[in-house]
């Protein structure tokens, strides 16, 4: 492990878009951290599929996550039938990308293995009806797919995360025949990245407002994009997007840039609200 080679340098410009949000940053170096870095959202990949012995990798690497008190109350449904990925695909706002995917992965939240095995050994139940326990199996979820994703793309492969299949939970349910107590989280699209289509690292919020060694009672947010949905056509531009102070990012020139509202607050945003970086990478 070594101090952050000009490489490293390099990544952190692109993850933070401007040297003022990552100077001084000169930590330890390694390849998982390069990889980590270099994550990217894909949306475009190639037919070649994912073979069952790299799932077997990632599930390992899931299940090697930390899990409250060990309960691990996660599953993870591989999909690669076409017909009910384009259903899936139906629920989740007709992404493409997800009725193309080589293979998604939908985590799940599951209360129903550890009722069943407390249930087999005369145990107490009475703990998973706890709003507590939805939460650990949620949390437990994130967790494993993290891992995996890391591991997916230490091996070369693109992913996707894909929350809005939480917009018809009950249709996801009962297309993949979940049980009682069983619910998806979000999923995951693993494939081999098109290399045609080009991706770009997004980037984040500097270090300061999101990290801190000191407590602190003030009540300042900061500044992040704050353009938003609106049902109003008189606020609504052509993206769909309305800027209020936008101070979040854009692209220009081949780099990401601050909008001109991020470094003042008397100035106001004047960047449209299709440049807005809003899309989550």
């Amino acid at each position: 492990m070594t101090a952050a080679p000009t490489a490293g340098q390099a990544a952190l410009g692109e993850r933070y878009g401007s040297p003022d949000d990552h100077a001084g940053l000169s930590g330890p170096w390694n390849d998982v951290i390069a990889s980590q870095l270099a994550h990217r959202s894909v949306r475009s990949y190639l037919p070649d599929p994912v073979p069952d012995a790299t799932l077997t990798t990632l599930v390992a690497a899931a299940q090697s996550a930390p899990t409250s008190s060990n309960l691990q109350l996660w599953s993870v449904l591989a999909v690669r039938d076409r017909e009910r990925l384009a259903r899936l695909a139906t629920f989740a706002g007709n992404q493409k990308h997800v009725a193309k995917a080589p293979v998604l992965l939908v985590w799940l939240a599951d209360l129903a293995r550890a009722r069943q095995i407390a249930s087999d050994h005369s145990g107490d139940t009475a703990g998973a009806e706890y709003l507590e326990s939805t939460v650990v199996a949620v949390v437990d979820a994130a967790l494993a797919a993290q891992n995996a994703l890391v591991a997916a793309e230490s091996l070369g492969l693109g992913t996707c995360y894909i929350g809005a299949l939480r917009n018809a939970p009950v249709e996801v349910a009962a297309e993949l025949g979940l049980p009682e107590g069983v619910f998806a989280v979000f999923g995951l699209v693993v494939g081999h990245p098109d290399p045609a289509v080009e991706t770009h690292v997004k980037p984040r919020l500097p270090q300061a407002p999101c990290c801190t060694t000191r407590r602190t009672t003030s009540t300042a947010r900061p500044r992040t994009c704050t353009a938003t949905r609106s049902a109003s056509a008189a606020s609504t531009t052509a993206s769909g997007w309305r800027t209020a102070g936008c101070s979040g990012w854009r692209r220009a020139s081949g780099a990401w840039r601050a909008c001109a509202g991020a470094r003042s607050s008397a100035r106001p945003c004047t960047t449209s609200a299709s440049r807005c970086a809003e899309r989550r990478g």
